[in-house]
């Protein structure tokens, strides 16, 4: 019988996994692997139709090596405080690996968002974010809260203009989240940031030939058969971008159900399917399967989990029959499943790499929010410029025009978005080889999830020895 499931003890079992090939201070360690910080509040809140309902929420600052602290709110009924506390510890591990200047935190309401109104939410998310003011547990350089799971730029508007009406005269409140509108302070690029970072995440670890071969694959995303569970902000945005580069989507899977096609099926077919019946069953050309669960187990090169944690466990592990698990949602292989599948070979691509790009671009966002211009705007007219004077050239040495399109195209500056999704890429392909190499130092018994782990260790450990904390 499978054990009783604590997401904060998983973690901690990888941590303590990849901890054990390293040979730092185990008084170091055991910092490191401690939460920090943890607020659980309750505040009264009034329904629409005048009734009072307690509401609970919580906040938990993983690591103080690095300030601000960074990690998402969820909206959701399952939130707990170990489930916070686990997801706070992955923060601090992916902003490590990710190479971004924050500890981990992550924040959650108990609620189901679906079954209250605009106005309810608005009243919820407002009073959140006033607890958090009131303990310190927010701020531009104290603790920076993004979407997760239930939320989106709507709520980080209000917790932003929340902040800012609580803090007047502070110049950088707009920087107290990230993930807002693009109108009040957001970045573009970011709702989509997560899904392509898994999307550049998967590539590189496709391009290279020696892993590839060992799992009888050929380099390159084109043709890689792919299954996607879960069909929200990341999972769309990843099957996405994986589509446009020649991936093939055979199933996909919702809390409704799962459909399969051996042929291929449509991304933005699907969701508009989806939007017209409420269900992705019954797509056509596809086949209805008996669960969700069951997408999870059918034959692919490359299984994404997007959904929620805890997907695949010690019970169903062993007909999962993916050769590449890329884990998009925060923690979707229990500790044993992760085992198992170690020794069968399967390639985990882990969570604490695999989902950086939306703390990336997160980044991104403060940083904008904090130097107040928009990223382009001092260059984008200059490259511009530079570029039609060095077409000139060409064209004036060599005799030959470029066509309007041509030139159109090869002298085009740089614009937010374009830079955005430039850092990203260069973040995601940097941190896969260095976790890749981490791996690789410490033997074949070490899988890639040790290699991010110890990856994110050895930086926070620099961070500590810097503080001169422990000598």
């Amino acid at each position: 019988m499978s054990k009783k499931f604590k997401f904060f003890e998983q973690v901690n079992r990888s941590f303590d996994r990849a901890a054990a090939l390293t040979d730092h201070d185990p008084a170091m360690l055991s910092q490191i692997r401690e939460c920090n910080s943890v607020y659980h509040m309750s505040f009264p809140v009034k329904r629409d139709d005048g009734s009072i309902e307690a509401i609970h929420g919580w906040r938990a600052e993983h690591s103080h090596h690095k300030l601000p602290t960074k990690g998402g709110i969820r909206f959701s009924y399952l939130v707990t405080e170990d489930e916070v506390r686990a997801l706070a510890a992955l923060m601090t591990y992916k902003c490590a690996i990710a190479e971004v200047p924050f500890g981990g935190a992550k924040g959650g309401i108990k609620i189901t968002a679906h079954k209250y109104s605009v106005a309810e939410l608005e009243r919820i998310t407002r009073r959140y974010t006033f607890e958090l003011v009131k303990k310190n547990f927010i701020g531009p350089g104290v603790d920076v809260p993004a979407p997760d799971y239930g939320t989106g730029p709507r709520e980080m508007a209000w917790m932003a203009d929340t902040y800012t009406s609580l803090s007047a005269g502070e110049l950088n409140s707009l920087a107290c989240v990230t993930g807002k509108p693009v109108a009040q302070g957001g970045i573009r690029g970011r709702v989509e940031a997560t899904g392509r970072g898994v999307m550049f995440g998967i590539r590189e670890a496709c391009s290279v030939k020696s892993d590839m071969q060992s799992l009888g694959l050929s380099t390159g995303l084109d043709g890689k058969t792919v299954v996607i569970q879960g069909l929200g902000n990341v999972g769309y945005h990843a099957a996405k971008f994986l589509e446009e580069e020649g991936a093939k989507i055979i199933g996909v899977a919702e809390f409704e159900g799962a459909i399969h096609s051996a042929e291929g099926l449509g991304v933005e077919a699907i969701m508009a399917h989806r939007k017209a019946n409420d269900s992705l069953l019954d797509f056509p050309s596809a086949k209805n399967l008996e669960s969700s669960a069951a997408a999870l187990e059918l034959e692919c090169d490359i299984l994404v989990p997007a959904a929620l944690e805890n997907q695949i466990t010690e019970e169903n592990a062993p007909r999962v029959a993916a050769k590449i698990i890329a884990e998009a949602a925060n923690g979707p292989l229990s500790a044993d499943a992760d085992e198992i599948l170690a020794r069968r070979k399967v390639m985990i691509l882990p969570d604490t790499y695999l989902n950086a790009g939306g703390v990336t671009v997160s980044y991104f966002e403060w940083l904008k929010d904090l130097s107040h211009v928009r990223f382009g705007r001092m260059q984008k007219r200059f490259e511009e410029g530079a570029f039609r004077r060095l077409i000139g050239a060409l064209e004036a040495r060599t005799g030959q025009s470029f066509t309007d399109a041509e030139k159109s195209m090869l002298t085009r500056g740089a614009g937010e978005e374009d830079l955005v999704n430039s850092g990203l890429e260069e973040t995601m392909a940097n941190a896969f080889h260095q976790i890749r190499a981490t791996q690789k130092r410490y033997g074949d018994h070490a899988t890639l999830r040790d290699g991010a782990f110890i990856n994110a260790i050895d930086k926070i450990v620099l961070c500590y020895d810097h503080l001169g904390i422990f000598p």
